[in-house]
This record gives structure tokens, sequence and C-alpha cells, in this order.
């Protein structure tokens, strides 16, 4: 059980999030029509995980993610899940470049499965990285010519890799062995100039660097 605090200004999604959490067995301290009431409350409610909403008032740009990045300074024990309608990479990058983990980023599509969103909250909670799909593959597309040299399994295992998925949950996914994956894996990073890392949060991070063409 996670204990969360929401921040959506849409009315219907915080309820939608709420019932959903709370059907996964997780407990709701608060929801907040806007970051700054979530934050306000934050310190006396203590909870494990922050969801917030990339765009809310006043100007419905980034709140969510200035929001975000206030909290993990000043709570850094907190973890954090963005939501948006769109996928908007740049912000994704944006919190990750903190370099610590306990962080995701999530289409709102994707959190109406029930399923889903309880994954992504027992994994930030843990400590781990949770980037949607959609996210990881408009990367990946920008970065196209280089990945020519990855076999068609590297690049499955590199998309999954970059969603923030460890070898076990990789192999899981492909029906493969862990052992399997631990070669693609070095592999990918060979092919790809990257120093492998022990930590699952930094192995995101120099993925998505060298996505974004910054290693």
């Amino acid at each position: 059980m996670v204990r969360v605090v929401v921040a959506d200004d849409s009315v219907l999604l915080r309820e939608g999030l709420v019932r959903l959490l709370e059907e996964a067995g997780h407990e709701v301290a608060g929801g907040y029509g806007d970051a700054e009431a979530l934050l306000a409350a934050v310190g006396e409610l203590a909870p494990g995980l922050a969801i917030l909403d990339i765009r809310m008032p006043p100007t419905h740009r980034d709140e969510g993610v200035r929001a975000a990045l206030r909290l993990r300074a000043a709570h850094p024990e907190v973890g954090i899940l963005l939501l948006s309608q769109y996928v908007e990479a740049s912000y994704a990058q944006e919190l990750l470049g903190a370099g610590q983990g306990a962080v995701g980023y999530l289409l709102k599509d994707r959190v109406a499965s029930l399923t889903e969103l309880d994954d992504a909250v027992e994994r930030i909670a843990a400590g781990g990285t949770v980037l949607d799909p959609e996210v990881v593959a408009q990367l990946i597309g920008r970065r196209r010519d280089p990945l020519e040299a990855l076999t068609p399994r590297e690049r499955d295992v590199l998309q999954l890799m970059a969603e923030g998925r460890s070898n076990p949950a990789i192999g899981a996914a492909l029906h493969i062995g862990v052992g399997a994956v631990e070669k693609n894996v070095t592999s990918i990073f060979g092919k790809l100039g990257l120093e492998e890392s022990g930590s699952d949060h930094r192995r995101v991070l120099a993925v998505l660097a060298w996505l974004e063409g910054k290693a």
C-alpha cells in the first residue's frame, strides 16, 4: 500500500484516479485542483508518492513539472508521477535530469488501466523509473539512423530498458531468460558507446541522454 496525493484540475480525471488507486489498495491522502495546494499539503500528509498533471492552473503550461521539481528539492523521499494528455518528452528529461529515481511520466490514457497504474505506482514507490512507451518511442525515433547497428531483439530490449524495466521484467516481457537480457544489454551499451551501470535509474538516464544526443 502506497500513500498517495493527487493534483489534477479536472474533477472527473482526479476522482477517476482516486477510485483506481483505492481499488488497487493504495491510500489517497488528498486530491487537489492545482499544484500549489498539493505542495502546501505534502509536509503534513507525508505521502510516499505525488501524482501531478503536467498542465494545470493558472497558465495550463508546465505547472506540474515546476511543482514536481520543487517537491523533489524539498521532499526527496516522495516519489513523483507526472501525467500528460500528450507526449512531451522534454518534460520527462527535465525531471529525470535531477539524477534520482522514484520518478515516472505516463500518458493519461495509460493510467485508465488499473493494472498499469498500480504497476507504475509500486515501481516508483520502490525507487524505480517509469516512462511511457510513447515517450520512449518518440525519443528513439529521433535517433533512428544510429540505431541501425542494433538487432531487432536489441531494439526491443532498448525500448523496455528506457521505460525503466529491470532485466527480469524485460525477460518476462520478451519471453527470454535473464541471461539473454544481460547479453543484449551489454551489446547495446557497447554499440551505443555507453558505460554499463548497476543502477536501473542511472541506466535509464544513460539511454535517454544518448537518445537526446547528449551522451
